[in-house]
């Protein structure tokens, strides 16, 4: 916007409008968020180590000179991948319709959702799984893997205070032991479904047995927090 058109705008007393994203802008975008779902999947299937550049940019229909502009480097991309994956998961929970009011069915409603999540994102629990394979020494440089945590458990935190105040929980339970309790049994079980279904010769997959492990960390996690 010229000069002269800016200063009739505020003499108006109406703000400038932020100009649109122009042709070129909008393409970059796509070209960068293109690449960022390829290397998702390309390091959810061969992890960290095979997941190449070459691999990435063939999947996104891209050049490699491209993943090293937008993203500067192969780790890089990865840690970006990384914090996507948290981010999405952050934005999926926050669409929760949670009633804090009532302690016991929120913090249901959060134990469905982390479980929920977790089943129809396997390749969540992959690409975590590759990075704790590599000591989480990537998302360790990540400058924004701790903002988001910080939701979640929030979250778990200000169910568990209403029903200290109701009465109805333990106050010496710390928000983090909660948090962990729930991820901890269902990352576990999905992590593992595959080997534990050999191992216990039955299928962990099967809508039933999701239906009675959910239930099963339910009970567990309201067992833990209730007062006796």
């Amino acid at each position: 916007m010229p000069v002269a058109r800016k200063a009739a705008s505020a003499a108006r007393g109406g703000p400038a409008r932020p100009a649109k994203p122009g042709v070129r802008e909008l393409s970059a975008q796509a070209t960068r968020d293109s690449i960022l779902r390829a290397a998702a999947k390309v390091f959810a299937k061969h992890g960290y180590d095979g997941g190449s550049v070459e691999k990435i940019s063939t999947a996104a229909k891209s050049y490699d000179r491209m993943i090293y502009y937008y993203f500067g480097s192969k780790e890089g991309l990865y840690i970006e991948v990384l914090e996507d994956a948290y981010r999405r998961m952050n934005e999926a929970e926050a669409r929760l319709a949670l009633d804090v009011a009532q302690p016991v069915a929120a913090l249901r409603a959060v134990i469905a959702f982390v479980l929920g999540y977790y089943r129809r994102n396997p390749a969540f629990i992959t690409l975590l799984n590759t990075e704790n394979l590599h000591k989480g020494r990537h998302i360790g440089k990540s400058l924004r893997a701790r903002e988001y945590s910080s939701p979640a458990i929030a979250i778990i935190g200000r169910i568990l205070e209403e029903g200290m105040a109701q009465k109805l929980f333990r106050t010496d339970i710390q928000t983090r032991d909660v948090y962990l309790m729930i991820a901890s049994m269902g990352y576990f079980y999905i992590s593992n479904r595959h080997t534990l279904s050999a191992f216990l010769g039955e299928n962990l997959e099967a809508p039933e047995a999701v239906a009675h492990w959910e239930g099963f960390v339910t009970e567990t996690v309201l067992r833990t927090v209730r007062l006796p």
